[in-house]
């Protein structure tokens, strides 16, 4: 795959998107503006409407109000465009299915049977696999494969169709700290190499700070973009949580703290470190 040039207008644009189930507020009045070859980090608690949002950029989900455009239009299903990763998939060991079978998903995974040989089909996956630095993956049964592994698999799934836009979904829950930094690096490098755009959901932005052009932190169902550290800070943080929340810079990591009776857990904290209320605790 070649680097491809793209326009400096917008390729995502998010106005005014509201989102309610029954008589719940899962959105309010979301407004985003993404250009060409971004890296956005879609960071929020469970419950914050991170998934709710990718399912209407994914034009899977209709907003109660609002529109959104992918590249000038109105979003819709299936939009060869964007690339979509989704979260780590569960396969059983024995599951008959190889690395370049799981890649090649990516093409054909909408088609009933089974995909013949195809000579373009096989360079166009081969390639996908290069990417990723996947082509040794090519013939392994994925079911025995890491979870850093399965998602580089996914990841050249979703680079087939040549997306202007790629989203990825929780991409490194379940991943020890290693794999983690492996799979950000391989996502900022396609970023940088190939101009695409990334809108990466995660729980912990930390791992993602050192290649974030702006995040989108999501509270409340109320939204912030920008620099991270001009969105990730106590009182922007307190207006979209709507109570006191407080972050603390320690050990180049972020922590996003609520206070004894805000009910709020932090959730930017892996690997030894939990916070409770307004205390760090170190295990």
């Amino acid at each position: 795959m070649t680097s491809q040039t793209f326009s400096t207008s917008p390729v995502l644009t998010v106005s005014h998107v509201g989102m309610k189930f029954l008589n719940r507020s899962v959105l309010e009045d979301i407004e985003l503006t993404i250009g060409a070859g971004e890296f956005i980090g879609l960071i929020g608690p469970n419950g914050a409407g991170k998934s709710t949002l990718l399912r209407i950029l994914l034009g899977l989900q209709k907003p109660t109000r609002g529109t959104v455009e992918i590249l000038g239009s109105p979003v819709r299903r299936g939009n060869r465009y964007i690339g979509y990763v989704p979260q780590k998939i569960h396969l059983d060991p024995a599951t008959p299915l190889s690395g370049r079978d799981l890649a090649g998903l990516g093409l054909d995974g909408h088609r009933y049977g089974i995909a013949f040989f195809n000579r373009k089909r096989h360079a166009q996956i081969d390639e996908a696999l290069e990417m990723v630095d996947a082509r040794h993956l090519a013939d392994a049964p994925v079911g025995r494969l890491s979870g850093g592994e399965q998602q580089r698999l996914l990841i050249a799934q979703a680079l087939l169709t040549h997306p202007q836009i790629l989203l990825l979904d929780e991409p490194l829950s379940n991943l020890d700290i290693k794999s983690a930094r492996e799979v950000v690096r391989l996502v900022a490098r396609i970023q940088r190499e190939h101009g695409v755009t990334v809108i990466l959901v995660a729980h912990d932005m930390n791992p993602l700070i050192d290649v974030m052009d702006r995040i989108i932190y999501l509270a409340q169902g109320r939204a912030a973009i920008g620099p991270v550290d001009v969105v990730v800070q106590s009182d922007v943080l307190s207006t979209l949580y709507g109570y006191p929340v407080e972050v603390i810079r320690t050990r180049n990591r972020i922590l996003v703290v609520g206070g004894q009776d805000s009910g709020i857990e932090d959730f930017s904290v892996t690997g030894g470190e939990h916070c409770h209320g307004t205390e760090v605790l170190s295990t």
